[in-house]
């Protein structure tokens, strides 16, 4: 019963935010009594804890199922994107916003986590593009990792980034169109020219 509260409460809270979805809304969705929820997770803080972790492992499993697939360093960074879209959105209903605002402690908590799976990710990344000839040899794999995560939150940083001027969606897109760009060989390059062109005919 407690994985499967966890599981729909995952589900929830990614579409409407942690805010927003109530135990009611949850006890309801599951056709089981509020009661039963309160005797998994003694409070909705409980509750958020565990469906925020649970979130940062599906996207880990998800990044590792990516880089097992036989796709160029470039490409896997746009399958990485998908996976990170999942928790950027604009709407203050967004998982992101409300975990941050109503949910700090939680969310700080978060942030290791992130940081070690980000800097993993790219310098796993950055290694395969230079093997493939797609990122050239004389970058620095460190200093691209941090960079690559103080972009990303300043990508998230609204007071940087006003969602009256970008959506975070093309946000994202433009930052990754960026890092790219920065450490790319001519191979590389065409490789993300033929990426946003694909992504053009996939989305029109």
């Amino acid at each position: 019963m407690k994985e499967s509260i966890l599981n729909i409460a995952t589900e929830m809270f990614l579409e409407y935010g942690f805010k927003s979805v109530t135990m009611d809304d949850i006890a309801e969705k599951m056709g089981i009594s509020k009661k039963t929820i309160y005797a998994n997770y003694a409070t909705k803080t409980k509750l958020v804890h565990d469906v925020a972790f649970n979130i940062i492992r599906i996207i880990q499993i998800n990044i590792a199922e990516i880089k097992k697939k036989n796709i160029n360093a470039i490409e896997e960074l746009f399958e990485v994107k998908k996976q990170v879209n999942i928790f950027l959105k604009d709407e203050k209903s967004s998982p992101q916003f409300q975990l941050q605002k109503y949910y700090t402690e939680i969310f700080e908590s978060l942030e290791a986590i992130k940081y070690e799976t980000i800097e993993s990710s790219i310098k796993e990344n950055v290694t395969k593009g230079i093997e493939e000839g797609l990122f050239r040899e004389d970058i620095d794999k460190n200093f691209i990792c941090k960079i690559y995560h103080s972009g990303l939150n300043a990508v998230r940083d609204a007071s940087i980034f006003s969602k009256d001027n970008y959506k975070k969606s093309d946000l994202f897109q433009l930052f990754i169109d960026y890092h790219i760009r920065a450490i790319a060989t001519k191979k590389g390059l065409k490789i993300l020219k033929d990426q946003f062109n694909k992504n053009e005919t996939t989305t029109t």
